[in-house]
């Protein structure tokens, strides 16, 4: 529980490619150490810790590693995808690298990622456009089965027009229109997002009935749209932050608006990596159903009604609480 080899040593594999380099027929170190750029030695001493581990297999004969099935799983087009969360030159990779200031969360709780890079996750998004990229992918890569299950299970007919706050490259957004051809959609995000969003739209002939706009959560929100839907976006941040955002989808919302929070909750079937990891790299975290109703009354919102939309995911429904009469 205390090794740091083995996680390291397959992300390193991971980053380097060797999966995908030394391929089911094999590469020798000298090989592999050729088509990387590294040095012949220590990649050695890599794989053969990747063969103690069941990562690799080794046959003397040749001189040849090749992955084994365990190994095959970080592979670029391997169907389980964690590649990314492993590569360090990817946003999923590189967040997790700043484990290693986690004492400093804990004991100050501010997040690990600005201790170790010097500014905050989206910062370093906007610094790195591959980071960006890779972000977007693993995002679409965690959605794959969720998206449908949330454009089935959730009545959305019930809205003409649905503006998918922080909605990334529309993946979500589309599965929703696919799935209810009555309704019209936009997504809002940060300009390089919000320009992959427009294209999946046109690429899937949802062109008529979904666009993006470039913008940012924190400035105030078009009006106009029936409901307004955060999903997977609180949990990335603090709770004064978290306000802000639901406070800039209630206000453009009005009386008559709806703001629909999609989010995996905490409790006993919850990650407690995935809350180690929200806290760590955001200051964020998973929450109950009471504190995501806490948050949402403190800017004026009051729940209408809670239901699970995905395996994983629970939408809260919130409209603005009526005024009190005195």
């Amino acid at each position: 529980m205390a090794d740091l080899a083995t996680p390291m040593a397959i992300r390193v594999a991971a980053t380097l490619s060797l999966v995908e380099r030394a391929g089911s027929a094999g590469a020798t170190a000298e090989q592999l150490a050729a088509e990387t750029g590294t040095s012949a030695s220590p990649l050695r001493c890599l794989l053969d810790h990747l063969v103690a581990v069941g990562v690799f297999d080794f046959d003397a004969d040749s001189g040849r590693y090749r992955p084994t099935k365990l190994g095959a799983q970080m592979g670029e087009d391997a169907p389980e995808g964690i590649k990314p969360l492993l590569d360090l030159n990817c946003a999923g990779g590189r967040a997790d690298l700043a484990f290693v200031e986690l004492l400093g969360t804990i004991t100050t709780g501010a997040p690990a990622y600005v201790r170790r890079y010097g500014r905050d996750f989206w910062a370093d998004l906007d610094a790195h456009p591959q980071l960006r990229r890779s972000f977007d992918a693993q995002m679409n890569w965690r959605f794959q089965e969720q998206a449908a299950q949330i454009a089935e299970r959730f009545d959305w007919s019930r809205f003409a027009r649905v503006l998918d706050v922080g909605g990334g490259d529309g993946n979500l957004l589309a599965a929703i229109l696919r799935a209810r051809p009555g309704i019209r959609g936009q997504v809002l995000d940060l300009a390089p997002t919000a320009t992959a969003a427009a294209d999946r739209f046109a690429a899937a002939g949802l062109g008529d009935r979904a666009s993006a706009v470039p913008g940012s959560f924190f400035d105030p929100l078009p009006t106009g749209p029936d409901a307004y839907l955060l999903c997977d976006i609180l949990h990335d941040w603090d709770d004064d932050h978290a306000r802000e955002i639901l406070a800039g989808c209630g206000r453009a919302a009005g009386p008559n608006g709806t703001v629909v929070i999609i989010e995996p909750l905490r409790g006993p079937s919850t990650s407690t990596a995935i809350n180690l990891f929200m806290l760590m790299c955001f200051g964020g975290q998973e929450r109950t159903v009471d504190e995501l109703t806490a948050l949402a009354a403190d800017t004026g919102l009051e729940l209408q009604s809670v239901g699970p939309v995905s395996d994983e995911r629970t939408a809260l429904e919130f409209r603005a609480a009526p005024p009190v009469d005195f």
